[in-house]
């Protein structure tokens, strides 16, 4: 199942994606359940109505053509956004970073999010805008200190996330908060696939192209820690909510690493792929 969050004519929704269509979720929820229909994706996870979903698109017809839908972040409201650093070997060592026994963690806000075909916004305060091709994780029920063996159980899905740095601005000290966190430089869709359509997760490549380049180029099997371990480190000191977003991490091959240094500039077309996750392309765009 492919789930998305979206927009016609200004009305968020959401629904799930098939054969190029989408089918509108709400109004279908609310006959199925004999209830008021869930307001968004995160609260349809928050109430455990997954099941409930797969039951309400059984002979469901399309309501949209994904060509008249604008995609928004696949949950743009999560409680928590938790990024990893440094979580691909080959990415720690271009960054001469030493190793960790323990994740690096670090956080973006919600409003800094896009959504799939829509622009990453290049900041007027920098000339330094590199992509991150990741894998992101959405937390589908709530937990505290998790078990690494029952880590899975809590994942509602995997999503693609382009988790855009502004280098200088990560630069400026030890902290990476606003180097992460310019508007509109957090991609994130197009859908919410659960896991039973991903499949274990290790051999699905992970890459990134620019302007149709290859620039990264990985598997999900090369994370230093896997989903199951950040899953179960992070739920030691914060309790995961419905909807809360991982994103587990880039591989090496950034631009701010490459002889010369390759960084996004306006107009360039930027796309994160996962096998059995998705494709995500965004253009970027100079802030105005």
């Amino acid at each position: 199942m492919k789930l998305i969050s979206y927009s016609v004519a200004g009305k968020s929704s959401y629904g799930a994606l098939a054969d190029g269509c989408v089918i509108d979720l709400p109004k279908r929820l609310k006959t199925a359940s004999q209830k008021q229909a869930f307001q968004d994706l995160r609260a349809m996870l928050a109430a455990d109505a997954l099941g409930l979903a797969r039951q309400a698109l059984k002979g469901a017809g399309a309501d949209y053509r994904v060509d008249e839908i604008t995609f928004e972040p696949v949950i743009h409201n999560p409680s928590k956004i938790l990024c990893i650093g440094l979580n691909y070997e080959d990415h720690r060592i271009e960054t001469a970073r030493p190793p960790s026994k323990h994740p690096t963690v670090f956080t973006r806000f919600a409003d800094t999010q896009v959504g799939h075909l829509r622009n990453i916004i290049k900041p007027r305060h920098s000339d330094k805008v590199d992509y991150e091709a990741e894998l992101a994780l959405i937390i589908g029920k709530a937990g505290r200190d998790i078990p690494e063996a029952n880590a899975r159980d809590y994942i509602a899905g995997y999503a693609c996330y382009n988790d855009v740095s502004i280098r200088d601005f990560q630069g400026h000290t030890s902290q990476f908060t606003p180097g992460k966190n310019f508007p509109g430089t957090g991609a994130f869709g197009p859908a919410l696939v659960t896991p039973d359509d991903v499949g274990e997760i290790g051999a699905q490549r992970i890459h990134s192209r620019l302007n149709g380049a290859v620039m990264q180029d990985s598997r999900l099997e090369n994370m230093i820690f896997p989903v199951e371990r950040l899953i179960a480190y992070i739920s030691q000191w914060t309790a995961l909510s419905p909807g809360d977003v991982i994103v587990t991490g880039t591989p090496g091959g950034v631009g701010m690493k490459r002889v010369p240094p390759v960084y996004m500039q306006d107009g360039d077309e930027i796309i994160v792929e996962i096998d059995g996750v998705g494709l995500l392309r965004n253009l970027v765009s100079a802030e105005k």
